[in-house]
């Protein structure tokens, strides 16, 4: 075994994010990945806020801005297309020069491995089966490769991770349902409005169409209370979920429908928020959304950033009482991310209100809010 070994479990965000500054702080990081490889589709996501010094000390900043979108605006239109309200995207609202930037989430996945991969190891096709720790480390066995030991674990692995399952218990215990859905799917190609993000809402349902960068997404956002049998592996029944809720929209969705039916694409799951008393256990600890997810509505990608250069800083300063940095790395981020999950309520409320006159005040509230700027 190697001296301060770390195994993350997940290679998305947080992942390589925490690999990369481990390794500068003299540990061994190896990140597990249950994808054959790094995935080339995903929604927008912005890096911004606590995630900004991190990744400029990074220094990825430049490839970041390379591949960011070219979005400026929100456009909400209504059912025959017309644009009924219009709205500045929030990098455009801030002081002239600001530092966040808009990307695709599977580039700012892209940017990171790039950054962390000569350093770490990295195991593609292959996730974690059994953990079993005692007070020395963590023995680790795995879907593929040979059995492991390594000194500490870090489950990055999202919503539904495995390393929470497996070292603090099933996920019904700590992942709540928020009440609403997202489903993404690519549109494979440019589109007419290449700056504004087009949204239309019927009560308790949005349709977007992303522009991204040439390479448009369309995304389905709904109300709905949780299913019973939900399988967030089971793309068919994802399929089945988006139309019947869908079935009598107006504006382009029987269109986006259609597509649905026939993409290979598609990222559908509940919106969910993570609750865990502590994230860590002896010498696991979790990291990103498989501790706090925040999920849509939360800066989910800017808080993994910094949590993860949070937990190696935390490690690096104490290096022989994993315990007590993994209690210092939580108190910091939770001051974070707590101001996000009380949050959700509201956010959701803006962007998917749940009547006509819900609709019809946000839509006047934006048009009124504009005017004065």
């Amino acid at each position: 075994m190697s001296p301060r070994s770390v195994l993350i479990s997940g290679g998305g965000v947080a992942g390589p994010t925490l690999s990369y500054w481990l390794s500068r702080h003299g540990f061994q990081p190896t990140v597990v990945e249950r994808s054959q490889g790094l995935r080339s589709s995903g929604n927008p996501v912005d890096v911004r806020g606590p995630a900004l010094p991190v990744a400029e000390e990074m220094g990825i900043m430049p490839r970041l801005r390379d591949v960011a979108t070219q979005a400026t605006t929100m456009s909400v239109v209504n059912a025959s297309g017309r644009q009924i309200a219009r709205v500045p995207m929030p990098a455009t609202r801030s002081a002239t020069g600001t530092r966040e930037v808009e990307l695709p989430r599977g580039d700012l996945a892209a940017t990171l491995y790039e950054a962390a991969r000569d350093d770490a190891e990295f195991l593609f096709d292959d996730t974690i089966v059994t953990l079993r720790q005692d007070e020395h480390g963590v023995d680790v066995t795995f879907d593929r490769a040979a059995p492991r030991r390594f000194d500490l674990v870090v489950g990055a692995d999202g919503l539904h991770s495995t390393v929470r399952r497996l070292a603090f218990g099933p996920e019904p215990d700590f992942v709540r349902h928020m009440g609403v859905y997202v489903a993404t799917m690519p549109l494979g190609g440019p589109v007419d409005h290449p700056h504004d993000v087009l949204m239309y809402n019927t009560p308790g349902r949005l349709v977007s169409i992303h522009p991204s960068r040439d390479h448009a997404l369309a995304a389905f956002i709904f109300r709905g209370p949780a299913i019973s049998d939900f399988d967030y592996r089971d793309t068919e029944q994802h399929k089945q979920i988006v139309t019947e809720a869908y079935a009598s929209a107006g504006w382009r969705v029987p269109e986006l429908l259609e597509r649905l039916q026939k993409t290979e694409d598609l990222y559908f799951d509940s919106v969910s928020q993570v609750r865990l008393p502590t994230w860590a256990k002896g010498r696991i600890a979790l990291l990103g959304d498989a501790a706090s997810c925040v999920s849509l509505f939360g800066d989910g990608s800017s808080l993994a950033i910094a949590g993860a250069h949070a937990l190696a800083k935390a490690l690096a300063a104490e290096t022989a009482d994993h315990a007590g940095a993994f209690r210092r790395y939580e108190t910091e981020h939770r001051t974070l991310v707590d101001p996000k999950q009380r949050n959700i309520g509201r956010a959701a409320g803006l962007l998917i209100p749940k009547t006509r006159l819900g609709i019809a005040a946000r839509n006047l509230a934006a048009r009124v809010w504009l005017s004065r700027r």
